[in-house]
């Protein structure tokens, strides 16, 4: 079996720690491993398990390509989508990658599986059924009448440990899923399925052939950059955009879910989280510097300060470094509402974070004024910024550890600890970490516009230009 690892989604409402340029799946949530390798991990020690596909939006692709290298996930391909389109056209591209005999396990990647033993045994039982041209959905077996997932209804056609899908229904209000729950015939609609990948692109040609014949044309205009393989833009966006389940799985006869019993969360909100996290015995579970007074079922995290609750019940408190939300775990749904509100607004806090990642390293506006800013900078070892210039803007480079190689013009110069590099307005300047070990930095940026478009690159190791 060939791993589908999509990380598409924004992921909101996990706001304010998940934005739109760093979503849930790349956040270590749950354990000290991201989402994405979480993903990955939980395929140690099933038979037969390939090298993954990465399906990622183009603005990630160098957070999946790190965090798979991290956790040694070398991936047979990382295909960067130009703009989302939901599930099928990204599992189309997949299957149109590989062999036509090929099982694709789609996985997406924001999941907590605490059984993985019933999981392997789902997934082996799966393989068998794919490979006989069935396509397979895993159906989670319900623990409450939940209204935040969709169902899907089994009937009583059993095909070795499967079902014959009857239906697939939406998200039920609280009276239909418990009726749902009771008849012991329905399952939550996990996202996971498996299926040759012949079998699924037949399928899509019988019903949506327009949105394969586009999923076709933006492979065959791909490009390859590094390690990624880039869809044509054009093509691509002239695909439909639609789920697995609506362009196939509810149409075709080959449908066949499989209970999975496995401790399953798709930690689609806050509360979701709060349910799958260690807690402590007044229910709370915390994370960084926080502090507890007659504090209960709770989840506090703290990115940078002190956090104290005294005398609260069923909060949910989270402090990043430019954003605080606080929330009844009741309507923790709503966050994303705020997300939406602050996207009206043209508030950067809805995409991105303070610390933004780079795909050579990081850095953080810890100042900022009318006509300056101050940034802390991270260079990964041997990583180097593009070669450019700024129209707007000087720059004061201070060393704080490590030594950094500056271009500034036509010098090359070495710059180490405590020592500083001023680089004029418009003159052409790169930077790169020679060493072993991480280059910090700080920036000091004076300016009449300080904007990040106010970049023109001459070089870049990373295709950007």
């Amino acid at each position: 079996m060939i791993p589908v690892i999509l990380s598409g989604g924004s992921g909101t409402r996990l706001w304010p720690l998940s934005r739109g340029q760093y979503p849930k799946q790349f956040l270590p949530l749950v354990t000290d491993k991201t989402m994405v390798q979480e993903t990955l991990l939980r395929l140690n020690g099933l038979e037969g398990i390939k090298a993954p596909i990465a399906v990622c939006n183009e603005d990630h692709r160098f957070m999946m390509a790190e965090q798979l290298w991290e956790i040694g996930g070398k991936p047979q391909a990382i295909i960067l989508e130009p703009m989302g389109k939901n599930t099928a056209p990204a599992v189309a591209m997949a299957a149109l990658s590989v062999k036509p005999e090929d099982v694709l396990l789609v996985l997406p990647a924001d999941h907590v599986i605490a059984n993985v033993a019933a999981f392997h045994k789902a997934a082996i039982a799966a393989n068998q059924l794919a490979q006989s041209g069935q396509l397979v959905t895993f159906g989670i077996v319900p623990t409450e009448p939940e209204t935040g997932y969709g169902y899907i209804k089994r009937s009583s056609s059993r095909i070795g440990e499967a079902y014959q899908v009857a239906a697939f229904v939406e998200k039920p209000d609280q009276k239909t899923a418990e009726s749902y729950v009771s008849s012991g015939e329905f399952f939550w609609n996990s996202g996971m399925f498996a299926f040759k990948a012949q079998t699924f692109l037949d399928e899509l040609q019988k019903f949506n052939p327009e949105m394969l014949q586009a999923c076709k044309n933006a492979l065959n205009g791909a490009q390859v950059d590094l390690d990624f393989t880039r869809l044509d833009k054009d093509a691509f966006s002239a695909c439909p955009s639609d789920s697995i389940d609506y362009a196939v799985m509810e149409k075709t006869d080959k449908a066949v879910v499989i209970p999975l019993d496995a401790e399953w969360n798709d930690v689609g909100s806050w509360s979701a989280l709060w349910d799958v996290t260690q807690k402590d015995d007044s229910g709370n579970a915390v994370f960084g510097d926080v502090v507890t007074i007659d504090t209960k079922n709770s989840y506090i995290y703290s990115r940078n300060k002190l956090v104290s609750a005294i005398g609260v019940e069923d909060l949910v408190i989270i402090e990043t470094d430019d954003a605080v939300l606080v929330a009844t775990k009741s309507r923790v749904q709503d966050v994303k509402d705020v997300v939406n509100l602050l996207k009206s607004q043209n508030r950067p806090e809805a995409d991105t974070h303070r610390k933004v990642f780079r795909p050579w390293g990081h850095y953080d506006t810890v100042d900022k004024g009318e006509r300056h800013q101050t940034k802390r900078i991270v260079v990964k070892p041997r990583a180097k910024l593009s070669l450019q210039k700024h129209h707007h803007r000087a720059e004061h480079w201070i060393v704080v550890r490590g030594t950094a190689l500056v271009t500034k013009g036509d010098e090359q110069l070495l710059i180490a600890e405590n020592e500083s590099i001023y680089i004029p307005l418009g003159t052409v300047h790169s930077l790169e970490n020679p060493g072993v070990i991480p280059l910090e930095m700080v920036e000091v940026q004076s300016g009449s516009y300080l904007g990040e478009d106010d970049i023109v690159r001459f070089e870049d190791k990373y295709g950007r230009i």
